[in-house]
């Protein structure tokens, strides 16, 4: 069975930095694409920023040149680097992988979330 575990949340005062992971297992191929998205209290689950093969990735407007999402493709791992927190990115953040294969159809994965708290 395949799993998403995220690690790095944590509380952070405004400016800081934090470094989320995302680790899977029980996958025996490659994952097309991997992202992270967030969902604040009483909020929609909105994509953060996305990453696709080779090494296509999109942002949100509102994280673009504060977040950069990376991946180790042959771990099936992605990383969200996030700089200049603000109270806004306060939220879970939830690793996703998603894909199509031939004989299985398209496939979706969700980790857990992981608490980002950005406060002083």
């Amino acid at each position: 069975q395949v799993q998403l575990v995220e690690s790095g949340g944590g509380l952070v005062q405004p400016g800081g930095s934090l470094k989320l992971s995302c680790v899977s297992s029980g996958s025996i191929f490659r994952f097309d694409g991997m992202a992270w998205y967030r969902q604040a209290p009483g909020k929609e689950r909105e994509l953060v920023a996305s990453i696709t093969s080779p090494t296509s990735t999109n942002y949100a407007d509102s994280v673009k040149g504060r977040f950069t999402i990376s991946r180790h493709n042959v771990r099936n791992t992605v990383y969200l680097e996030m700089n200049n927190l603000e109270p806004e990115d306060t939220a879970v953040y939830y690793c996703n992988a998603n894909g199509y294969l031939a004989r299985r159809g398209a496939y979706n994965y969700w980790g857990q979330g992981t608490q980002v708290t950005v406060s002083s």
